[in-house]
Formats: structure tokens, sequence, C-alpha cells
């Protein structure tokens, strides 16, 4: 590679980075041929993420491995690609915020060839104002994934190593800040519980999840992760009600 190509792609990567951060929205007012380039690279990128859910549902890779597959991916995909795809100008015009947790929007895809039409995962897009948070807790029978699409959000993660009916007992296994651009993932085998709380005045989290992994209930657990220290690191976090957790942690 020649040094000139090299500060090509060098100089490509800052100018992406500096639309991301210092003109955030304006990276959506594109013109229609941006556009119709944009598509199909997106499309074939959530073609990929159905292959990756469909895999994990069929029993084809693990959840360990949907959660490395997934990361990989989401670090490819380029935000000002994403954004427009999502129409997110569009998606967030007149919003308004919870006081308590987070607001799901809910993006619809634009029809591109190549693109299925039924997707086997969930989609939506968090809006948080800051102090408000996606509040602590767990999945059951599911795999879950965030892309921070803006703002900063303090991110703890934990491992789900036992429950019984009241509680879990929970370790520790993530506890960072997270910026715009960078991923999470939980499965049932690796970081099942999570809480995000927003660090900026405003922050978006783009999330799919694919759920019905196999028979039994799916869905969210609730829980207090400022538990009972019981040594080794562990937390005997009690299971709560939504209403609860929201008082809590919303």
């Amino acid at each position: 590679m020649t040094e000139s190509s090299i500060s090509r792609r060098e100089f490509t990567t800052s100018t992406l980075q500096s639309l991301l951060t210092l003109a955030f929205l304006e990276t959506l007012h594109v013109g229609d041929a941006f556009g119709k380039e944009i598509k199909p690279i997106a499309a074939k990128w959530l073609k990929d993420l159905d292959e990756l859910g469909h895999d994990v549902k069929g029993e084809k890779i693990s959840q360990l491995v949907w959660q490395k597959k997934i990361e990989e991916l989401f670090s490819k995909i380029e935000l000002p690609e994403l954004l427009r795809f999502l129409d997110f100008e569009k998606l967030t015009a007149n919003l308004e915020f919870r006081d308590l947790g987070e607001r799901s929007l809910r993006p619809v895809f634009p029809k591109v060839e190549g693109l299925p039409t039924e997707l086997v995962f969930g989609h939506q897009v968090f809006a948080l104002q800051k102090g408000r948070s996606v509040v602590p807790h767990g999945h059951d029978n599911m795999c879950t994934a965030f892309l921070i699409l803006d703002g900063e959000f303090q991110g703890r993660l934990y491992d789900r190593l036992e429950d019984d009916r009241t509680s879990m007992i929970l370790k520790p296994s993530v506890n960072e800040t997270f910026k715009t651009g960078q991923v999470s993932t939980i499965s049932e085998k690796k970081d099942n519980v999570h809480w995000f709380k927003a660090n900026s005045e405003r922050g978006f989290i783009f999330n799919i999840h694919v759920m019905n992994l196999h028979a039994g209930k799916t869905g969210r657990v609730y829980v207090d992760p400022q538990g009972e220290e019981i040594g080794d690191g562990k937390i005997r976090a009690k299971k709560i009600k939504a209403a609860e957790a929201f008082k809590l942690y919303g």
C-alpha cells in the first residue's frame, strides 16, 4: 500500500469521525445519490444480522459465538450510513423524552432489494435524557445487542450465575463508559444482566433482540443489582417489578 493511499484512508476515517462528532445530524441531510449508495450497504449488513439470528435460534452457532460475531458486524457499519438508513432525523423529530427510563422508538427499515421482509430479530432505538437509565434487568430466552448511536452512557453488565424464586446471584463483569460507536451484547451465557445510564444531555441506543431461542418464557427480569454482597465479588440481587426498577433506577 502506498503512502498516498494510507493518507487517503486516514483522511476518510478522520472526516467520518468529525462529521459524526461535530455535526451529528448534518450527516442525515445528504442527497438522493448518496442515499441510494447507502441503502444496499446497510441492507447487506442487516441481512448478515438476520442470518446470525437464524443461526443462533437454530443452534447452528452458540450464543457466545453470536455475541462475538454481532460485535464484529456492529463495528463494521459506518454510523452515518446507519443513521440515514434508520431515517434518524424523522424518527427523532418532536421527540419527548420519558421522565423515567427510555423512550422506545420503532424505525421502519426501507424496502431494499435483497433485504428480507421478515427479520428474525426485533429492533428499536432507545432515547434517554441525562440521568435516565435503561434500568437493570436480566433476560430470559433471548440475545440482545446495543450500539451507541449518540451520547455517552455508564454501562454496567453482570454475569447471571444462579436464580431462585426471589433473587439472582450476579457477578459484575463490565463497568465502563460507553461512547458513540461502542457495542455491548448479552446472552444467557455471558453478561446477561445490564444497566445503562445516560451521562450526556441526551443519548440514543440502537438495539436488536433475538427472542424465543428455545422453549420457555421470554422477556426481561428486573433486578436490584445493589444487593447483598456474598463474597468472591458476587451479589445477591433481589428480583423486582418493573415499576420498582424504574422508581429506583429510571
